[in-house]
């Protein structure tokens, strides 16, 4: 199914001097689109900042109006696209490897010696050498963090790419915020046994200036670039589904484009689907130095605060060893994944976003609600869209059987229109929540959902591909296919079902499992293959059901 919302430029394969450039004008000619009313006089201005004529600098403002991502002021100069190649594939794989085998080492060799090692190369396999200049252009076109780190090492490379500013003092709402994760300190339990299935993951995003929680994620996985993706998708969007799902009646207001997120140096903040996704929507990406947790003092203080409000529930770990002491952790748990869920929103916005916070002088939500007055916040012109900017993908090739991920194959009426097109591979996007479907972003940035091309697969999340393809590597199959996939997770699942009463991980796999089906992708309810009852109400649970689990917030 296509996107409804209007075409969005893709990113992924501007160059970085073009892309530089957009985002240099976006960031000046922002402000005037979102004013109210502009004069000649800050027209001329910007156009004087930015090198440009005023009817140029009106053209791009109409563009950035019609389109808000800075994607809209990428230059399209006329002729072949930078970066499309003319050499022979065979040539074009030498090159890679010398780039990635021979420049990109500690010793530094010079550019020049690499070429002539590459011309010897090419004549050893009977292949005309490039010239050097075709040889430069490929060169300049890798990927610059990551030919620093090689060349000169990750402290050159952090010296160089992560900066940040030298205060976290927000003027506004959504100016500075902040993500970070821990692991919860509590046991939980599943649903239908009521036995531990150990602690979960939570992501946290919290505005600078307010302090309010803009959105929370939980998972049984550790922290990845879709946990992100995800969480950063829930502290953006309206809540109210959300809240109804869980049956919440307590306010969250919270909504829009921040301007800057604040991170850590987590390898899930470092995915170019991440770093692209924010550059897309104008958001700056500020990355504390190495080894200073004392940058992320707002969202610390905040984890420690939930943490110990947390250690009142029957099941906590405590913080340590010598304040769990020898209460039985595993056997005081009771409370189930959805059930924690629910008390841990109504702990956010019931107590903490309404008590006094010491450091404002008065609660979250009421300094959200005077700095929001004037509705200047900016919001996603599709909300759906705004998710896949930040999903992970793979690259493949649209074939006439339709797209292989992952060694399952996705097939679609709506791709059949790129198939009359030379052969290049297409950034596929996924959800590891449920790979029931795939997202393949066409040329002009939207995208089709694709569905499994057998639609009697039932819906499998990627961690269960995983142990499956595991599985199956440890019988020593030397190529595992889709059916066998499929095959053995069935089986692993037969085996979590009699298992589940006994062992706390088949427990806990269960539950991963049941992500799958209780997951909905771009508002379409997931097949019911295999769909795991509810759990009854338990009278130890003074809390109604906590209704259904969202197609967001839990992976």
């Amino acid at each position: 199914m296509q996107q409804s919302a209007k075409s969005r430029r893709s990113v992924l394969d501007v160059s970085s001097a073009a892309w530089e450039l957009a985002t240099k004008r976006s960031e000046v000619l922002r402000p005037l689109v979102e004013a109210d009313r502009t004069s000649r006089l800050e027209i001329a201005l910007a156009a004087q900042r930015l090198g440009l004529s005023i009817q140029h600098t009106y053209r791009l403002i109409k563009k950035l109006k019609e389109e808000p991502t800075a994607s809209a002021l990428v230059h399209r100069s006329r002729g072949p696209r930078p970066g499309s190649k003319r050499l022979p594939d065979a040539v074009e794989r030498l090159i890679t490897v010398a780039v990635e085998k021979s420049y990109q080492q500690r010793e530094k060799p010079t550019l020049k010696r690499v070429y002539r090692e590459l011309c010897q190369e090419c004549r050893a396999v009977g292949r005309r050498p490039p010239s050097m200049k075709a040889f430069r252009a490929r060169v300049a076109v890798a990927d610059l963090k990551k030919l620093v780190r090689r060349r000169e090492g990750p402290v050159a490379a952090d010296a160089r790419f992560h900066q940040i500013r030298g205060s976290l003092e927000a003027a506004q709402p959504l100016q500075i915020v902040q993500i970070d994760h821990t692991k919860v300190d509590l046991m939980l339990v599943d649903d239908l046994t009521r036995s531990s299935i150990g602690r979960p993951w939570l992501t946290l995003v919290l505005d600078v200036h307010t302090r309010m929680v803009l959105g929370f994620l939980l998972s049984l996985e550790a922290p990845s670039a879709a946990s992100v993706a995800l969480a950063v998708t829930q502290a953006v969007l309206p809540k109210d589904g959300w809240r109804a799902e869980r049956l919440i009646e307590q306010s969250w207001p919270t909504a829009g484009i921040p301007t800057a997120i604040h991170v850590d140096n987590g390898a899930e903040f470092h995915s170019r689907a991440f770093e692209r996704g924010c550059a897309q929507h104008g958001i700056e990406v500020l990355y504390r130095p190495p080894a200073t947790p004392r940058y992320g003092g707002h969202i610390e203080r905040l984890m420690g605060t939930l943490m110990g409000r947390i250690q009142a529930l029957p099941g906590t770990t405590f913080s340590n060893v010598v304040a769990k002491g020898d209460y039985p952790a595993e056997a005081r748990a009771c409370l189930s994944f959805r059930e924690f869920e629910r008390i841990l929103a109504l702990e956010v916005l019931g107590p903490y976003h309404n008590e006094i916070h010491r450091s404002l002088g008065c609660p979250p939500a009421a300094r959200w609600a005077k700095a929001t007055q004037g509705g200047s916040l900016r919001h996603p012109v599709d909300d759906q869209g705004f998710l896949l900017d930040f999903l992970p993908f793979q690259e493949r090739v649209v074939r006439r059987d339709g797209v292989r991920l992952f060694n399952i194959q996705y097939q679609d009426g709506a791709l059949a229109h790129l198939l009359g097109q030379p052969a290049t591979k297409m950034r596929v996007k996924y959800d590891p929540r449920n790979l029931a479907a795939v997202f393949v972003e066409l040329p002009d940035g939207d995208h089709v959902r694709v569905p499994y091309a057998d639609l009697r697969r039932a819906p499998i999340t990627l961690w269960e591909h995983r142990e499956a393809v595991r599985a199956l590597r440890d019988e020593g199959r030397r190529s595992v296919d889709e059916h066998a996939i499929f095959g053995a997770i069935a089986a692993q699942r037969a085996i979590l079902d009699e298992a589940r009463g006994v062992s706390r991980q088949a427990r806990r796999n269960a539950v991963r499992r049941e992500m799958a089906h209780t997951t909905t992708v771009r508002g379409e309810a997931a097949p019911e293959a295999g769909h795991l009852p509810a759990a009854d109400d338990d009278a130890r649970i003074p809390l109604p059901p906590p209704g259904m689990t969202s197609g967001v917030e839990i992976w």
